[in-house]
């Protein structure tokens, strides 16, 4: 039976930091049918073998233990790889991450795109979290085509996370690649050599088929018909 088990739905979005962590490192894992993580998710608080509210929701059998919530997942694992560097920090960026990926699906689906709030969030908000990330690569070790955050020699659980969330972004929204390369160059070469890692790129080649291809739903809808009209 696989070391770990990852309870999450068949889509990138916040399942790829922890696969790329994962995949990093050569760990053995599995993962949970949507099906299974459904029935998982909506079963009472008592009934469930951890607390948690949603997925992600990681099972380490080799420590016995359970987490959810992307951020904590991405620094255990990272602990528990020995791929942390500057913990606090590294958190700091990953909670970014997290908070960037709530708000390109507008609170999880709570509202729909449209041209207007697209653009808006496009070129105030979007552009913002990437020039603050572009500064933090470069103020921390990294430059386009070599360094990794903190003064790393290979690729720490920041860097991992980073290279998850912004090159499935700009791979699965490949129109927002210009913005990326625009407003954060140096974000960009980052994100492109952790996504051509081996293993890494061994990972992202069982996906490059896959639909729904980022985030599911209505709100991907909604993201895929803005983008369309950019074109």
């Amino acid at each position: 039976m696989p070391e770990f088990t990852l309870h999450y739905w068949p889509i990138p979005f916040r399942g790829h930091p922890i696969r790329f962590i994962l995949a990093h490192h050569g760990a053995d894992w599995d993962e949970a049918d949507a099906a299974t993580v459904a029935a998982l998710k909506d079963r009472a608080p008592a009934d469930k073998p951890y607390p948690f509210l949603a997925p992600p929701l990681l099972h380490d059998r080799g420590q016995g233990v359970w987490l959810s919530q992307m951020p904590a997942i991405a620094i255990y694992l990272g602990r528990r790889f020995g791929l942390t560097r500057e913990p606090d920090q590294s958190l700091r960026l990953i909670c970014d991450l997290s908070d960037i990926l709530l708000e390109i699906t507008r609170y999880h689906g709570a509202l729909m795109w449209d041209r207007a709030s697209w653009a808006a969030f496009r070129d105030q908000r979007l552009a913002l979290w990437m020039q603050l990330h572009e500064r933090m690569a470069a103020e921390n070790g990294v430059s386009r085509d070599a360094g990794f955050l903190f003064g790393g020699e290979a690729p720490g659980t920041a860097d991992l996370c980073l290279g998850a969330v912004w090159h499935t972004m700009i791979d699965r929204l490949p129109g927002l690649r210009r913005l990326l390369h625009s407003h954060a160059p140096t974000v960009e070469g980052l994100a492109d050599r952790i996504a051509d890692l081996p293993r890494i790129a061994m990972l992202r080649a069982k996906w490059q088929d896959s639909k729904p291809i980022y985030c599911a739903g209505q709100i991907e809808e909604s993201l895929m018909a803005v983008l369309a009209k950019e074109r």
